[in-house]
């Protein structure tokens, strides 16, 4: 397919203003994150991941009533069908959790009558059960995974500490659950990343919500995109076993020219404003929890980082100290962040299906022309 006059080509689409949004705006030059109108920073001191999930499907916060009834029905969907709850079961416990999850959030779909129902109320009630469920199917999979029953959600407790208390069984206490819900807020949408733009492509095909959240899903537990986190705790953990000094690691990893996990990112030429906020988290955290160690890795790491490479930490810096001061293993790090961020995934389908079009970009040919096969 040959390219019209004026048309370009850019590897990775940078750039490329492919759809509208009323969702959210991405400012990277001054590291500025806004959900429909509102800093991040404004949301993760003064309102709750429901708040955050109800204004990202509605452009707007709710009133106290509307509060109160998304947060009455997140509250009563959350447990899971049984089959889905042997699905986890039956998986190795080698497996690695994004992948169960994907698999566990594409079986929900057989469990659901609306399905294929297209209808803008349909697809409403099935963004409240994925956003309501799949916390319940990520903590149900790290109890597999060590051999333990899963725990009923809690009727009485939010999205992030209901999260917190499926976990071990214990609810946690109102600081513990005030960070993670902030840690949910912070990944609840960032634009057309990859995971999202994955997702509003298959829905562009009219594919049901199950299918495109699922294809998000996959796009995630991708290494380059959501993985992140989890390199950075891998790394942290790796300087404190060696019990090397943190300054001394980090230049001999550049010297080496290994890459340093958390710093940069594709949008962000300043500092992630989500990764400010983590920072200051993570120096409460630790003060609460007397245990200083792994803020004063992270800012060594920060500080010579900046002073060597002029880089700047993300959002997976900070929050992978943040999840490991919470005691959430580092293989749960990515499914937290899918289930934070299927309230962004579901906002982005309702509003591609308002006025749908095929998403269908073309590609320039380069390869070999006017070939013909021999006698």
């Amino acid at each position: 397919m040959s390219i019209s006059p004026g048309s370009t080509t850019d590897r990775g689409l940078e750039g490329v203003v492919a759809l509208e949004s009323r969702i959210c705006d991405i400012d990277g030059s001054v590291g500025h994150l806004v959900y429909a109108g509102y800093e991040i920073d404004d949301l993760a001191r003064n309102s709750t991941f429901e708040d955050v999930v109800y204004l990202l499907w509605h452009g707007e916060l709710p009133s106290r009533d509307a509060r109160q009834d998304l947060s009455g029905q997140l509250r009563r969907t959350r447990t899971v069908p049984p089959s889905i709850v042997d699905l986890i079961d039956s998986a190795p416990s080698t497996a690695s959790p994004m992948a169960v999850l994907r698999t566990a959030v594409s079986a929900l779909g057989h469990e659901d009558a609306e399905v294929d129902d297209p209808s803008p109320e349909a697809n409403r009630r099935k963004a409240i059960r994925l956003a309501a469920r799949m916390p319940t199917i990520v903590a149900a999979i790290s109890r597999a995974q060590a051999g333990k029953s899963p725990l009923a959600p809690h009727p009485d407790l939010s999205m992030a500490a209901n999260f917190l208390y499926m976990l071990d069984g214990r609810v946690p206490g109102p600081k513990a659950e005030r960070i993670f819900d902030a840690c949910l807020i912070l990944h609840a949408e960032h634009g057309l990343n990859a995971s999202t733009f994955a997702g509003r492509v298959i829905a562009a095909t009219m594919a049901d919500m199950y299918g495109a959240i699922t294809g998000a899903i996959a796009a995630l537990k991708g290494p380059l995109h959501g993985g992140a986190n989890l390199k950075v705790k891998e790394m942290l953990d790796e300087i404190r076993a060696s019990g090397q000094d943190v300054e001394a690691y980090v230049m001999g990893k550049l010297a080496r020219k290994e890459r340093i996990m958390g710093f940069g990112h594709r949008v962000y030429k300043t500092i992630d404003p989500r990764a400010t906020f983590l920072r200051e988290m993570l120096s409460e955290l630790s003060a609460e929890q007397g245990d200083m160690s792994w803020l004063d890795m992270s800012s060594t790491l920060m500080t010579v980082m900046g002073r060597e490479k002029n880089l700047h930490p993300n959002v997976d810096f900070f929050s992978a100290s943040v999840y490991a001061l919470l005691g959430i293993s580092g293989g749960l790090f990515t499914p937290i962040f899918a289930m934070s961020r299927v309230a962004g995934w579901s906002a982005h389908l309702l509003e591609q299906w308002d006025g749908n079009r095929l998403i269908r970009p073309r590609a320039a040919y380069v390869g070999p022309a006017n070939r013909k096969i021999s006698g």
